[in-house]
């Protein structure tokens, strides 16, 4: 088995990216790295450059990295963070925030690499709810 795929969690909430970051890691497994970067840099509502930065390199271990952030700034500001600092083992994912957090933290659990994470937390956006 390889290193774990890392997930970092953009949101303009502290609250709310903390408060998603400590569902996943009840659904998923310790060996998934899960870093929340919500908020300003003085707790505000908003998004942080500097914290998702630090979040990414914190995420890292060795299997790659999922960015998913929720709306408007925090993919704006995501896309920056990773156009400064290219990586090909750092992705910005297109999906919800929730399902697709769940999809990408349950699919790295188990095992699997960086495209199958990705692929997983993307096609959340089609799981009917009911």
């Amino acid at each position: 088995m390889s290193t774990s795929v890392g997930i970092v969690l953009v949101s303009h909430s502290d609250r709310l990216a903390a408060g998603l970051r400590d569902l996943l890691a009840q659904l998923g497994s310790d060996a998934v790295p899960l870093v929340a970067a919500g908020g300003t840099d003085d707790g505000g509502i908003g998004t942080s450059y500097d914290l998702i930065a630090s979040a990414v390199e914190q995420a890292d271990r060795g299997g790659g990295v999922i960015v998913l952030p929720d709306i408007g700034s925090s993919v704006l500001t995501s896309r920056a963070v990773l156009e400064d600092h290219p990586r090909s083992d750092v992705v910005l994912v297109d999906a919800p925030f929730v399902e697709g957090a769940v999809a990408a933290a349950v699919t790295a659990a188990g095992g699997a690499d960086l495209g199958a994470v990705v692929a997983a937390a993307e096609e959340a956006r089609g799981a009917a709810k009911f």
